[in-house]
């Protein structure tokens, strides 16, 4: 079964372009003549890269100087996962335009033999990065209409073919801004690759068997400490579960249950005591658990990721 498709979340970043970086002025190499894509369109940057060196501020450097026109937000950065990469996708891109374009590198294989390509989605957004499975929320999100993969011949950052190991500055991140720009169009990023050989990354999805319920915790709500799951609503609620209802949950790491609780189905935090866990629908729509003005994941010792499972039922 697979995600469902409503979605939340935006963060903001920036920093001053590294010392290294060419001057672009001049470095435009696509023609004049070059048809818009989407001139004018969101610029989405989403890195594992740290806040605390030049990186992220010298991709901004990179686009700036494709066009300073340009509109650049940040999704997030320091992302830990490929597979937190893909779930920040899911959770964040519905929320955007039409035509936006996402530069996502998470990218741990960089410089190896991994394929750097962008996807179109049939929502009309674009995603440029490596072909490593954080496309795999988004095609079941969204659908993949068409990938292709990069011709750094023409979409690479002019003086940087030396460098192996910033493919976010020089092919990505270069890519992404001359796409949202309009400097190239869909056709000129290069060769189209076929969406069935997309890596995609496995997973548990949601079910519900003899009463049970099973998912998987794909992302903890980091800043507050909450559990999310990937069982939805719909499916919670075909379970038979209803406001006020005692609901038993319990959470697995490979396959061994960590803890477990026993907590009320409510609205929202203020509905139980400080202190006290809850169940309720997160802002995905999808079940979860929280301690009221609490830490669940850190008093718990709770993970996220695709080793961690959650059953839910009725105690």
């Amino acid at each position: 079964m697979m995600f469902r498709s409503a979605l939340a979340g935006l963060l903001l970043l920036a920093t001053p372009l590294a010392l290294s970086a060419p001057s672009f002025a001049q470095q435009q190499s696509a023609p004049a003549a070059a048809a818009p894509l989407h001139r004018g369109s969101p610029l989405v940057l989403m890195t594992d890269f740290g806040t605390k060196d030049g990186a992220v501020s010298a991709v901004k450097g990179v686009a700036y100087g494709v066009s300073q026109d340009l509109l650049i937000s940040d999704l997030s950065h320091q992302i830990d996962s490929i597979w937190d990469g893909a779930y920040r996708l899911y959770q964040v891109a519905p929320y955007w335009p039409k035509g936006t374009v996402f530069v996502t590198v998470v990218d741990p294989g960089v410089g190896t033999a991994r394929k750097s390509i962008v996807v179109r989605t049939k929502a009309g957004h674009y995603f440029v990065g490596p072909d490593n499975g954080l496309y795999t929320l988004i095609d079941e999100a969204e659908g993949i209409d068409e990938a292709r993969v990069i011709d750094e011949s023409v979409n690479r950052l002019r003086g940087s073919e030396a460098s192996n190991t910033f493919h976010g500055r020089d092919v990505f991140g270069y890519t992404g801004a001359r796409l949202a720009a309009g400097v190239i169009g869909w056709e000129q990023v290069g060769p189209v690759y076929p969406v069935s050989q997309l890596v995609r990354l496995p997973y548990q999805r949601p079910s519900l068997e003899l009463g049970v319920l099973k998912g998987m915790i794909p992302v903890l709500d980091v800043q507050y400490g909450n559990v999310w799951s990937n069982i939805p609503r719909n499916l919670f609620e075909a379970a038979g579960f209803k406001l006020g209802d005692k609901v038993k949950v319990e959470f697995l790491h490979d396959g061994k249950v960590v803890d477990n609780v026993v907590a009320p189905f409510t609205r929202t935090f203020g509905n139980v005591p400080v202190g006290q866990p809850m169940v309720y629908i997160n802002s995905l729509l999808d079940v979860s658990v929280a301690l009221n003005q609490g830490d669940y994941a850190r008093d718990h010792h709770i993970g996220s990721g695709p080793g961690w499972s959650v059953q839910v039922s009725r105690p």
